[in-house]
């Protein structure tokens, strides 16, 4: 593949860029021109990965640090099914035409051969047919695309095992199509006809899968559920992690690990910051406990005051914490859910019990009961006896970590960036075919 320019466009949260910047190094390292679009949050972390840097410039940053604030009324929607629509719409939708405006302009400046973007950025479609680049999307969370052997996505549902379940699934994948996540097809169709472009015959989220050029998910197919329809489009890379530059930041309280029969990892991520949720009860439920050390990481919010409430020795809470650092020296590790942080658990053979409902979170959870990798509390906020029976319940049944061994090990067997290189390649090459094809057409 020769020298390309590239531009990389994400939204402006962790767990849709966070993924992307490994490969965006290498793809810079092997020779190509690698530029970065994405919120002014992430300004600083884009340039010391040594990637020019275009900020947004009519589209507005909405993601885990305002979302609350500008999007106040998204709290008071509690069902997840309609928080989804709204989140769809609101987040992700309505940032599309701000989206084309700011990458047109970007064009101009830099002629971007190919395009790479998280699955949800919502400008990549609109830039694809108006530009006709080709663009590559990224699998940011579990796939998503309708499947006939299925639930629909966003319910966190499991496969069915009865000719009931299934006809059951039939029904709400009918439902959530035709009824109630419609409103966000119209609303992408109607997006694209003011741009002068076709309207998809596709429910949203599988336009966002099956419209890129190539589709690489991140994870692989064992972490999938079994499924006989997927589109050609669709090849699974391995673990896309965050860039590391191989410096280790080493897990500084191992003296204190060694005092302790088990230890709990617990996190919330980034998104989340009500640390009543999850960190709590978890620190409610083993505050004292001789035998059990839990290390809480609070992603830099309400630490002190958590130190404050929870000044036990058997608890460590700190702003962030290497996970690759500390997860070898854990026994459980309990999360809402985010995929990364899952991702990581996984590649490190820890089993989990896991508490995520909204922002997808219940089709990750969904995922790790259904592999037996551990528990899904199927709630947003467990109470602090779930969260203790849970993990009980994970260090008792040796099931769960035999099984994140196996799914570790299949991990290891992917190199994400050889293989999502190689598959750019084929695609840029098939590319260039065409294009030469139809140059010799006009002479």
């Amino acid at each position: 593949m020769n020298n390309k320019r590239i531009l990389f466009a994400t939204m402006p949260m962790d767990g849709h860029l966070n993924p992307l910047t490994g490969l965006a190094v290498h793809l810079q390292q092997v020779g190509h021109t690698v530029r970065w679009y994405t919120g002014p949050t992430y300004a600083d972390k884009i340039k010391k990965l040594g990637i020019t840097y275009y900020p947004y410039g009519k589209a507005q940053e909405i993601n885990q640090l305002n979302m609350d604030t500008v999007l106040p009324e998204r709290q008071k929607i509690k069902s997840s099914i309609a928080r989804l629509r709204f989140d769809i719409n609101n987040v992700f939708l309505l940032r599309a035409p701000e989206f084309v405006e700011d990458l047109l302009a970007i064009h101009e400046e830099f002629p971007f051969d190919l395009l790479i973007c998280d699955v949800l950025f919502t400008g990549a479609p609109f830039i694809k047919q108006l530009l006709h680049i080709p663009v590559v999307a990224i699998g940011v969370v579990p796939l998503g695309e309708t499947s006939k052997n299925l639930p629909p996505t966003g319910m966190g549902l499991e496969p069915a095992a009865t000719m009931l379940g299934q006809l059951k699934h039939r029904f709400l994948r009918y439902m959530t199509i035709n009824h109630l996540l419609k409103p966000c097809t119209d609303l992408y169709n109607k997006l694209l006809a003011q741009h002068g472009l076709p309207a998809t015959k596709d429910f949203v989220f599988d336009a966002f899968i099956r419209q890129p050029d190539l589709y690489l998910q991140s994870g692989v197919p064992a972490f999938e559920y079994p499924r006989s329809d997927i589109s050609p489009n669709v090849h699974f890379v391995g673990p896309m992690l965050p860039y590391s530059n191989g410096h280790k930041h080493p897990f500084k309280q191992v003296a204190e690990v060694e005092q302790y029969k088990r230890v709990v990892l617990v996190t919330q991520g980034t998104v989340e910051r009500d640390p009543e949720k999850i960190i709590i009860p978890t620190l409610e439920a083993y505050k004292g406990d001789s035998e059990t050390l839990v290390i809480a990481t609070t992603g830099g919010s309400q630490t002190a005051e958590l130190r404050a409430r929870f000044p036990q020795k058997n608890l460590i809470i700190e702003d962030f914490i290497d996970f690759n650092a500390v997860m070898p020296y854990a026994h459980v590790y309990v999360t809402n859910g985010g995929y990364g942080g899952v991702m990581l658990a996984i590649q490190n053979n820890l089993p989990m019990v896991i508490a995520g409902v909204h922002e997808g979170k219940n089709e990750i959870a969904a995922r790790v009961g259904y592999f037996k990798l551990g528990v899904n509390l199927k709630t947003e906020t467990p109470k602090q006896e779930q969260v203790r029976q849970g993990v009980e319940q994970v260090l008792a049944n040796e099931t769960y970590r035999q099984q994140v061994r196996r799914m570790g090990l299949e991990f290891r067997q992917y190199n994400s960036n050889i293989l999502a290189t190689r598959a750019i390649s084929t695609l840029l090459q098939r590319q260039q075919k065409v294009n030469d094809w139809a140059h010799e057409l006009m002479q």
